[in-house]
């Protein structure tokens, strides 16, 4: 994880290129919860996996308690998320990268760009 600080807020960039969607999900929503738990202003780059088929039957409930229980946190601290992602995710990831104070209880944005989406995080 790469830390810089910008007018008072940290930015973090969470790098989970490369590992399996689920391992992926699980290193994001641990890495947030740890940003969270410091109680602190921060920002975060999210640079996320290229799409792979999920198997059968793969179970979300886990991971979405987990945002659940994480999004007060991200509402109270949270500056912005801004996840870099491949044009050929899935539907369904797309919309929740899109789905900004609704999913995440924070503002986000997603791109393709990774500068475009430090260019972002640091503007907030």
């Amino acid at each position: 994880m790469d830390i810089r600080e910008t007018r008072g807020t940290t930015v973090h960039e969470i790098d989970a290129t490369g590992l399996p969607t689920p391992e992926a999900q699980d290193l994001i929503l641990r890495e947030l919860r740890t940003l969270t738990e410091r109680a602190a202003p921060f920002a975060a780059v999210l640079l996320m996996p290229a799409p792979e088929e999920r198997p059968a039957g793969a179970p979300a409930t886990d991971r979405i308690r987990a945002l659940k229980e994480l999004r007060p946190g991200l509402t109270v601290h949270c500056r912005g998320l801004a996840f870099v992602a491949p044009a050929d995710i899935p539907e369904e990831r797309a919309r929740a990268l899109h789905s900004s104070d609704s999913l995440w209880g924070c503002p986000t944005t997603a791109t393709q760009d990774a500068e475009a989406a430090r260019t972002w995080v640091r503007s907030r």
